[in-house]
C-alpha cells in the first residue's frame, strides 16, 4: 500500500515538473516588418507628400493674390487696404483650417489602419501559439525589456515575420 501511494505521489510529481513550451515574440521587430505596415507607410508617404504639393501650390496662389491686392492698394488708406483683404485673408483662413482638417483626417486614417495591424499581428500570435502547442509566447521590445534571457530557439520573431506576410500575400 505504502508503495502504491509512493508510486502515485512520484507520478503526481513528475507530472506537475513537465516542461511547459515557452516562446517570446519582438514585438517592435515583427510590427516593423510586416510587408501589410510598410505598404501601409508607403501609401501615407505619397497622400502626404501629394497633399502638402497641394497645399503649397494653392498657398502661393493666395500669396499671389495677396501681393497682387498689396501692390494694387498701396495707395489707398490704411482702413481701405484692410476692407479690400478680408475677403482674402478670411479665404486664405478658411483654405488653412480645411488643410488641417484633411491632415488631421489622414492622421486618424493612418492610425486605425496601424492599429489594424497590429491587432491582426496579436490574433496571429495567440492562434500561432495554440497551433505550435505553446504554453506561453512573452511579448517584448528594445524599450521594455521584458525578456533579459531567451534559451536560443524561443524567439519566434522571424517565423511570425515570415508566416504573417506570406500570408498578407495571399
Amino acid at each position: 500500500m505504502k508503495k502504491l501511494i509512493l508510486a502515485i505521489v512520484t507520478v503526481a510529481a513528475f507530472s506537475s515538473c513537465q516542461q511547459q513550451k515557452i516562446g517570446y515574440v519582438d514585438n517592435g521587430e515583427v510590427i516593423n516588418e510586416i510587408q501589410e505596415k510598410k505598404d501601409i507607410e508607403s501609401k501615407y508617404t505619397l497622400l502626404d507628400e501629394s497633399f502638402k504639393k497641394r497645399a503649397d501650390s494653392i498657398g502661393n496662389i493666395y500669396r499671389g493674390q495677396f501681393q497682387a491686392l498689396q501692390a494694387k492698394s498701396a495707395r489707398l488708406s490704411q482702413a481701405k487696404q484692410q476692407e479690400m483683404m478680408q475677403p482674402l485673408q478670411i479665404k486664405a483662413q478658411q483654405f488653412q483650417q480645411q488643410m488641417q482638417a484633411e491632415q488631421q483626417q489622414m492622421q486618424k486614417a493612418y492610425q486605425v489602419e496601424i492599429d489594424s495591424v497590429i491587432s491582426n499581428m496579436k490574433s496571429f500570435v495567440k492562434d500561432y501559439g495554440k497551433t505550435n502547442g505553446y504554453d506561453y509566447i512573452l511579448g517584448t521590445n528594445e524599450s521594455i525589456g521584458t525578456v533579459l534571457f531567451a534559451k536560443e530557439g524561443t524567439d519566434l520573431s522571424k517565423k511570425i515575420i515570415e508566416e504573417i506576410n506570406t500570408q498578407y500575400k495571399k
